[in-house]
């Protein structure tokens, strides 16, 4: 008689933890402040203002906000200020830099709050990077948190993964 297959890594204690799952849903946007300025790279006070009042705000609703600039110009500090006068009370959350900033912004507010009491003392593996927008640091924070509370940690799939770190037992 043959034996049955018998699934080892359903009935290991191994927890897997998918950064896809800690990612914030919703729309990014990269929103360029050059296309507010003269010819792109020029600053007037006044005219930038009026410009400002005339954008269409609330198709920015409920969006996740990178405020840069895409051209050489120098923007005074106050022009990103003022107009994250504007985006605040419309969009979810707003950083000064690229979509690779912001994403990083979010992971880093996510894994500031993960709740670390489901993986005390437990063998847990990283998923691997299947969205390229996960950014590398995520996985480093992720590391952060979870290795002081970790029995051990592996990165890739359960049936390939590199293993990352095993902690001391008492005494070693």
């Amino acid at each position: 008689m043959e034996e049955p297959i018998h699934n080892k890594v359903a009935k290991s204690p191994l927890i897997t933890i998918d950064l896809e799952d800690l990612k914030p849903k919703g729309i990014r946007t990269f929103l360029d402040i050059s296309q507010w300025l003269e010819a792109g790279v020029i600053v007037r006070e006044k005219q930038f203002r009026q410009t400002l009042k005339e954008v269409k705000w609330n198709s920015y609703s409920g969006q996740f906000i990178a405020l840069g600039c895409s051209t050489d110009a120098l923007i005074p500090a106050w022009a990103s200020l003022l107009i994250t006068t504007y985006l605040q009370p419309i969009a979810k959350e707003i950083v000064l830099g690229s979509l690779h900033d912001l994403e990083r912004y979010l992971f880093q507010k996510e894994l500031a709050v993960l709740p670390l009491e489901n993986f005390i003392d437990k063998p847990i593996i990283i998923k691997g990077c299947s969205d390229p927008t996960i950014p590398q640091d995520a996985y480093i924070q992720l590391i952060q948190r979870l290795q002081p509370v970790v029995k051990s940690l592996f990165y890739g799939e359960a049936c390939s993964s590199v293993p990352l770190m095993k902690a001391k037992k008492q005494g070693e």
